[in-house]
């Protein structure tokens, strides 16, 4: 659409300012800007911006918040994957030039967007995004366990290095200098679980709240639990153009990995030297 009233605008964020980029219905530079991360100063440029604004910026550390801060202002907000972003990837490099290109992308419709929205979900999504951090941290801290009775030559498969009623037993076999650093993990792992624990709760008081987890619980398998977490993710199954696309970013989908050709074509080349 060539409109005079059109403005495109491309934000490259950072944690002290953000650059930003206006270009007019016909892709001239109208005006650019940097300005400080905050709230205010941001709707203050905007709201000096004349038209029909349509915004866009790199997902990361401040796109949800922000796209919160300027959905209710702007014609349209798109939060798009930088890794699908070659152009930005060419040529110099700075916060202006990259909001230009952003801006540039976002007009010529090139842009792919990363999914914002289902205000409704926010706290379901932090819970869950909590819960799921505490759980690799934790299963990091056990790593590192295992990793240390290995290194002294202890074999300990299994879960039951972890529990607190055999721990004696098992630090009773490391040599007194490496104790110590045993505990430490020990202290750890027993805090993250009470920390998992509180997170999960919440978060399945909070997905009670949900229609959606009733309906999810009903498929086999599925537990209170993986409910949540499936909604979470998924929010909404409209977002997704094909059932194929919303099980493959659930992780339902058929994964299949085939080495036979590479091995095929092996015995080929080795069974005609001469070719």
């Amino acid at each position: 659409m060539l409109s005079s009233n059109v403005k495109y605008i491309g934000l490259d964020v950072h944690k002290e300012a953000i650059a930003i980029a206006v270009l007019n219905g016909a892709g001239k530079l109208v005006m650019e800007s940097i300005v400080e991360t905050k709230s205010s100063t941001v709707l203050d440029f905007l709201h000096g911006v004349r038209g029909e604004l349509h915004v866009t910026l790199e997902e990361g550390t401040w796109a949800a918040w922000l796209y919160d801060v300027l959905k209710p202002h702007v014609r349209e907000i798109v939060v798009c994957n930088p890794r699908r972003n070659a152009l930005l990837k060419e040529g110099s490099k700075s916060g202006k030039i990259d909001a230009r290109k952003l801006a540039e992308l976002l007009r010529a419709g090139l842009l792919r967007a990363v999914y914002h929205g289902e205000n409704g979900l926010q706290t379901l999504r932090e819970l869950a995004r909590c819960h799921l951090t505490i759980s690799k941290d934790l299963k990091r801290v056990k790593n590192r366990l295992k990793a240390l009775y290995h290194s002294w030559g202890i074999c300990c498969a299994g879960k039951q290095v972890y529990t607190a009623r055999h721990r004696e037993q098992w630090l009773s076999q490391i040599v007194q200098v490496g104790v110590r650093r045993a505990e430490l993990f020990y202290q750890q792992l027993d805090g993250l679980l009470i920390l998992r624990n509180t997170a999960r709760g919440e978060l399945l008081v909070e997905s009670r709240k949900h229609q959606a987890v009733k309906i999810l619980r009903q498929v086999p398998s599925i537990g209170p639990l993986r409910a949540a977490l499936l909604l979470a993710m998924m929010q909404t199954p409209h977002r997704f153009r094909s059932k194929r696309q919303l099980w493959t970013y659930s992780g339902l989908a058929v994964v299949t990995h085939d080495s036979a050709q590479n091995r095929f074509r092996g015995v080929i080349q080795s069974s005609n030297p001469d070719a």
